[in-house]
């Protein structure tokens, strides 16, 4: 069994939806591969794939590729994936099936408070993160950090042409609901960031605050956006 590194935090019908999105999405993923699988969900929200069949080594290395995994036991020194749990003053929690705080000091994405970080790289709750768990939580001094990968990642979104992050949301609703408010011209694409943590890719004329505004309404979601 793979237990996958994003959440879904919706209900009702929206969480049947996006348990059959995620079923297509394992399906796509694990292409001609000789296995059967199962798709479940935890008691934290975590997905779980349970994989069988001649393929299944394989299978659950391409589903770890693919989504991140969350395991039970952390390593300090060993990078993992976790969820934005939430942010204050000092620094950001992520969910690793488990607690992770990363200091403000172990952010490494510039000068200001982390709730100012977050707004300026337009960081949504639930957006799956990168990083490297240290041994505090173990007794130690080596505090957990974000990974120089999603450091890299989060700076390269602001020397683009804009973003607008959106949570509790599929690519396929993102993308109706821009097209249903007369936007489809107004992005480039969709880069899926989790199962229901999308990025709006803007073009250079399109204002991300402006189609913030927009689509907003549409959308019972957390909009951030990403101005270079």
């Amino acid at each position: 069994m793979v237990v996958l590194a994003t959440k879904i935090y919706v209900s009702g019908d929206a969480r049947e939806r996006t348990l059959d999105s995620l079923r297509s999405l394992v399906g796509n993923e694990l292409g001609d591969l000789e296995v059967e699988y199962e798709v479940g969900i935890r008691h934290d929200d975590f997905p779980s794939v349970t994989v069988e069949g001649e393929d299944a080594t394989v299978a659950r290395n391409v589903l770890r590729e693919a989504f991140g995994e969350i395991v039970p036991d952390l390593q300090p020194g060993e990078s993992y994936v976790g969820t934005l749990e939430s942010w204050d003053d000092n620094g950001f929690v992520l969910d690793a099936g488990q607690p992770v705080r990363i200091p403000a000091d172990e952010l490494g994405l510039g000068a200001g408070s982390p709730p100012q970080i977050r707004e300026r790289f337009g960081l949504v709750q639930h957006l799956p993160m990168q990083f490297v768990y240290g041994d505090v939580e173990e007794g130690g001094d080596t505090p957990s950090r974000l990974a120089d990968a999603e450091r890299d990642r989060l700076y390269d979104w602001t020397r683009g042409d804009g973003r607008l992050n959106v949570n509790s949301a599929t690519r396929a609703e993102v993308r109706a609901t821009l097209n249903r408010a007369g936007h489809a011209q107004d992005y480039v694409t969709i880069e899926r960031l989790g199962l229901l943590e999308q990025s709006v890719i803007c073009p250079e004329d399109t204002d991300p605050p402006g189609l913030l505004a927009s689509v907003g309404k549409y959308l019972p979601a957390e909009l951030r956006c990403v101005v270079p």
